[in-house]
């Protein structure tokens, strides 16, 4: 499998070439550009993709499937739109086929916690365990929802976008998205009272 390593890159684009060259170059097929970008967009993309991987390696292999993604489509890319659109758009999608690609499989597996930093041995324990406790009752509940209502719970509720990024990320309308949004919100209410864990 073609594999990117953006530790070769410095994490930001170098700042006295515009970011729209290394763009210019890496559509015509410099991989160097191309890796140059990966490693400035990459902490966005394991972020996203960190809300629908269940494990360590299998996060790590999400974020290099979507790096190749970003390589093989960057002929689709129109530089009427920011980069940086594009690449979320591409990664946000890519999460969806994962999730429906993937959801059989993964019902044994325990979800990687995207809110666990390395400073959490200096919180209290109490703390430790309350977010803990928060990260699995919502893994449960999103484990339990459709692809489509996870996505767009994901993308509003825990990435804190907004209903028209959001339509434009998934390529929903945004009466769309509020319905999804509404319906499996419901869903999730249901589920917490069913499981005994309503507040």
């Amino acid at each position: 499998m073609f594999f990117f390593d953006t530790s070769r890159a410095t994490r930001k684009v170098e700042t006295e070439i515009p970011e729209s060259e290394w763009v210019a170059r890496a559509v015509k097929g410099d991989e160097d550009a191309f890796v140059r970008l990966a490693a400035h967009y990459r902490p966005r993309i394991w972020s996203t993709a960190s809300r629908f991987a269940r494990t360590r390696p299998e996060l790590e292999d999400l974020v290099q499937d979507l790096l190749v993604k970003l390589w093989r489509g960057l002929g689709s890319y129109r530089s009427d739109a920011p980069f940086e659109h594009w690449v979320m758009t591409v990664a946000v999608r890519g999460c969806y086929d994962f999730l429906r690609s993937n959801r059989r499989r993964r019902e044994s597996e325990t979800l990687v916690d995207p809110t666990e930093r390395r400073d959490d041995r200096d919180l209290g324990d109490e703390r430790a365990r309350s977010r803990r406790e928060a990260w699995e009752t919502v893994s449960l509940l999103l484990e339990r929802l459709e692809a489509k209502d996870r996505l767009v719970i994901t993308l509003l509720d825990l990435e804190e976008r907004g209903v028209r990024e959001t339509a434009a990320l998934t390529g929903w309308t945004e009466s769309n998205v509020k319905v999804r949004a509404h319906r499996a919100r419901k869903k999730m209410r249901e589920l917490l009272t069913e499981l005994g864990l309503e507040p």
